[in-house]
């Protein structure tokens, strides 16, 4: 029976089967109301009191309550109401049914129907306000009703996802969206939205394309690939005109490589992409497994050892003042095949356990030259119980006097409950800074005690870079030195923790100064070694990092014949005595033998020569280029020095340099 009941007197059902509710479609609905009026009449059953319990349509009766409350509609406000005289358990049965079989509009009606509102006038902010939904959303699903008309059927038949439609509308010209659609639509690889946005975005491909690449002209033509050429157009430059078929001949390649790598390195799966890197997207849902550079075996420390002598043989000739142009350039070829050599060797891959190796896999990207590269990071799978013939999960649904009872759930509420979980975990710990720094600087600590065959809580990590050369500590560098004395002053007694919660309750306990000097060590663990060069060594942040502190090198690190002169040419040493004393004192050492020249360049760099005010102060302050951090000066050049002949005064025992030098 259809009968108009006040708001007073209508009540909320305990047989409701709606539990929770969505913020914003709850304003959406509001909004819609009070523009347009109830529209859905509220299905309700008698109870006590003269009052009516709501079955089916609480979001809505909670709508006209807040619009009451606001004084937008009236307190005695007439709801229109099915009334229902049957028993509790066919309500609760209605209410199901009410909620259960309600169908989301598909997005392509919503642009249609959007688009007639604009079309008879209302502006963006109108619908938007009268729906009570966001400018943007508004303005996309608008974006949507100018898509192609194929594309726009597709959507509206389901044959693509909203993702798909939303990369088609990347560009306006419907042309370009038919074509696209059209080669997509007929190709063997199903389209994802990053390649239906590159394909839509760009008419052709240049031969230098990555995809163009691993696939290869032969290929492509084969496969009626189209190419044009203008006059000057080389392999290179040409235009590739079928960029869907491209993209299925590089993705069923990649795919290809993928399966063969797989079965190569006896992992589950690889997945393959056509980016550069691999995506969120590709890795959402994966857990990042524990991998370490595998030991050097005997033979490649041996084989070093060997790459060790032959540098050695080859810098000599580069420091012998003696050798000849042809000698010198053969030996500076020698030394850089042996560096190369020794870094090919070092740079090992990361090994994976053998007993997780058959469940995990890795990603293929497509380097930008058009290799596919095997990314060097293992990722694994949670494991999901399978029950009968459905993807479903067993977990604890409540615990009765008779024992555990459970109940399946699908793997998609699965991981929906999960991540909305997650959302409103993430939301308090983004509204408290300090809970937010201290989960960041522990979570980086904890990595030394961290069970890793467990899943870790976040994606943060702060691993500590092998560097360039296995074992190697400047022990007796002030700067070394210092970095051990505050490790070992860090306040460690939170490691006493049986479990990564009580170590984190142990942690958050710790003086702020403790848990500050924690968050600067992990921090500045993480550096990875750089020199101010140009090449593989350089790191132009760090550079930006050194100059923005305004470091001076020239009070941490001092060279001397071990660790600097003694490795370098003898050119090399007189052109830094030259910086600091010009050339009337780089010529006093010109025909000192290169191991003396060595250890005087170490006292003249120390200091312990006293020499004119100016030079000495240049020597203490003087690094190599390569050790300073770009956009820091330098030693200034000082060309109206005075010769150091006059004033140069020897140390104690009033020797010459040449002399001391012995």
């Amino acid at each position: 029976m259809i009968k108009s009941i006040p708001l007073t007197k209508l009540v909320q059902s305990p047989r409701n089967v709606r539990r929770h509710g969505d913020p914003a479609a709850d304003s959406e609905l509001k909004a819609s109301i009070a523009a347009h009026g109830l529209l859905q009449n509220l299905i309700v059953r008698p109870a006590a009191r003269g009052k009516f319990e709501v079955e089916a349509g609480e979001r809505r009766r909670c709508a006209l309550l807040a619009l009451a409350e606001e004084k937008v509609l009236p307190k005695g406000y007439e709801v229109t109401c099915l009334v229902l005289e049957d028993d509790a358990e066919i309500a609760v049965e209605t209410s199901l049914a009410e909620n259960f079989h309600r169908l989301a509009m598909n997005p392509a009606d919503e642009a249609q129907a959007f688009a007639a509102l604009i079309d008879a006038g209302a502006s963006t902010e109108d619908v938007a306000r009268r729906f009570g939904l966001t400018v943007r959303f508004v303005e996309g699903r608008l974006r949507l009703a100018t898509l192609a008309p194929v594309v726009f059927d597709a959507l509206a038949s389901g044959e693509i996802t909203l993702d798909l439609a939303k990369a088609f509308g990347a560009t306006s010209d419907q042309e370009i969206q038919a074509r696209v659609y059209e080669q997509s639509s007929s190709g063997y690889y199903a389209p994802s939205a990053d390649s239906i946005r590159r394909m839509v975005l760009s008419g052709t491909v240049r031969g230098s394309d990555a995809r163009a690449r691993l696939v290869g002209r032969d290929a492509y033509t084969a496969a009626g690939g189209r190419i044009e050429r203008e006059l000057f157009d080389d392999d290179d430059s040409e235009s590739w005109v079928d960029v869907a078929l491209l993209e299925t001949l590089a993705a069923e390649e990649m795919e290809k490589r993928a399966k063969a790598l797989a079965a190569e390195q006896g992992l589950a799966w690889v997945k393959p992409t056509l980016d550069a890197y691999a995506s969120h997207d590709l890795v959402e849902g994966l857990i990042r497994l524990p991998a370490e550079p595998a030991p050097l075996t005997d033979a490649e420390l041996a084989r070093l050892d060997e790459l060790d002598a032959s540098y050695d043989e080859h810098a000599a000739i580069l420091e012998d003042e003696d050798s000849a142009e042809e000698a010198i350039a053969a030996a500076e070829a020698t030394i850089e095949a042996i560096e190369r050599e020794c870094q090919d060797i070092r740079a090992k891959p990361p090994e994976l356990a053998p007993e997780l190796k058959a469940d995990a896999g890795m990603i293929l990207v497509l380097s930008r030259d058009g290799t596919p590269v095997l990314q060097p990071v293992f990722y694994g799978e949670r494991d999901i119980e399978v029950v009968g013939d459905e993807d479903v999960v067993e977990v604890v649904a409540s615990v009765g006097i008779d024992g555990q009872r459970r109940a399946a759930l699908s793997k998609r509420l699965v991981d929906e409950l999960a991540m909305q979980r997650r959302d409103v975990l993430a939301l308090h710990v983004a509204s408290d800074p300090g809970l937010s720094l201290d989960i960041m600087v522990f979570t980086l600590a904890d990595a030394d005690t961290h069970d890793w065959r467990s899943r870790a809580a976040t994606t943060l990590r702060g691993g500590v870079p092998a560097g360039p050369i296995v074992g190697f500590e400047a022990k007796d560098a002030p700067a070394s030195a210092s970095l051990a004395d505050l490790r070992s002053g860090l306040d460690e007694s939170w490691r006493s923790g049986e479990d990564v919660s009580s170590r984190f309750k142990m942690f958050r306990t710790l003086a702020d100064e403790s848990r500050a000097a924690w968050l600067g060590f992990v921090v500045a663990r993480t550096l990875e070694a750089s020199l101010n060069m140009a090449g593989e060594r350089q790191i132009t942040f760090q550079d930006h990092l050194g100059s923005t502190i305004g470091i001076d090198m020239a009070q941490w690190w001092r060279p001397t014949a071990a660790n600097y002169f003694d490795r370098v040419s003898k050119q090399v040493i007189l052109d830094a005595l030259t910086d600091v004393g010009g050339l009337e004192l780089s010529s006093r050492f010109a025909s000192v033998k290169k191991g003396d020249l060595a250890m005087s360049a170490e006292r003249v760099f120390a200091g312990t020569y006293i020499t004119e005010v100016e030079v000495r102060e240049r020597a203490l302050a003087w690094v190599p280029e390569v050790m300073r951090f770009a956009d820091q000066p330098g030693i200034p050049a000082d060309n109206e020095a005075q010769s150091p002949d006059a004033d140069f005064v020897a140390n104690d025992d009033n020797q010459p340099p040449s002399e001391l030098a012995a």
